[in-house]
């Protein structure tokens, strides 16, 4: 029930934002900033704020949660390429479908509800995706967002590994593994920054929803199936599998949240970036995000977490 509130009132704010887009009260430019506020501030302080001045978890169970990242990441690679076959995407989308199935919204849906949910202790477990996440995003994901484009591809650089997702996670985890002691004025701040994370990303979330037509979203019927299996099917056999190897409650909530999240927004920012189908992945965010109100909380209640 809290989970289904919690996906209510996301909804809400999209709506929020849908209007205020459409009022004129937020347009590209603010849009852009308002990103940049969530992605460089009000994410990396909940990722912090999350792992400063907390008592150690066991390092089996830290272990566990970096295992599973991976394996998690390994699974989704492989439906990512059988997902877009079996239902016959035309061969110049195969690379944004591919994205669409790995990379889901962990910064800026995942985070702020494991939050609201699960709680601080979640929200460390969950800094363990941000490393595979942000690697292969800026590496895999750039390729493949450009495959059959025509686009020139971008030289790998480190320096885009090492963005501020992928920095604030290292030092969250150092401060937790080292016990760094961080005066409460800052985790304090950080707090107050934390809790801009949710409802600023699901009003940019709503606002990309007057950006196209809505009747484009909802009458394509080969992305609708897709956000479908995307959002059920995709996650149920992952979750059915990891609960033969985990009994705690909140990493199987953060294992379900990673997974049953909708496609990322990163995904239409980076098919803007370097020459993908911004369109298509634009979509995809908005319907999956939509789709995700009742899907999230159906998960949660037949798996009975």
């Amino acid at each position: 029930m809290q989970l289904l509130t919690q996906m209510v009132e996301m909804f809400l704010l999209m709506a929020v934002g849908y209007l205020l887009g459409k009022i004129g009260m937020l347009d590209k430019g603010s849009s852009k900033k308002i990103t940049a506020l969530v992605v460089n501030v009000s994410n990396p302080a909940i990722i912090i704020v999350s792992c400063a001045n907390k008592e150690r978890e066991s390092g089996n169970m830290l272990l566990l949660c970096a295992v599973l990242s991976v394996s998690i990441y390994v699974y989704l690679f492989a439906v990512s390429f059988l997902l877009p076959r079996l239902l016959r995407i035309p061969k110049k989308d195969c690379g944004t479908y591919e994205v669409m199935t790995i990379f889901s919204n962990i910064g800026f849906l995942g985070l702020p509800l494991i939050l609201s949910v699960y709680g601080e202790t979640a929200v460390l477990y969950a800094t363990l995706f941000l490393f595979p996440y942000n690697v292969l995003i800026y590496t895999l994901g750039i390729r493949l967002l450009q495959k059959g484009t025509g686009v020139q591809k971008k030289p790998f650089s480190l320096r885009d590994i090492f963005n501020i997702g992928t920095c604030s996670a290292i030092l969250a985890l150092l401060l937790y593994l080292f016990g760094v002691p961080v005066p409460g004025a800052i985790t304090g701040t950080l707090t107050y920054l934390s809790n801009l994370s949710a409802p600023l990303s699901m009003i940019l979330i709503g606002y990309s929803m007057t950006t196209f037509p809505m009747r484009e979203m909802f009458t394509d019927r080969r992305l609708t199936l897709f956000c479908l299996l995307r959002l059920l099917l995709v996650p149920l056999v992952a979750m059915l599998l990891i609960r033969q190897v985990v009994t705690d409650r909140y990493l199987l909530g953060v294992c379900l949240i990673m997974l049953a999240t909708p496609v990322g927004s990163m995904t239409a920012m980076m098919a803007e970036l370097y020459g993908g189908d911004e369109v298509l992945a634009g979509k995809g965010v908005a319907l999956s995000t939509a789709l995700s109100v009742a899907t999230i909380p159906a998960l949660s209640l037949l798996l009975g977490l």
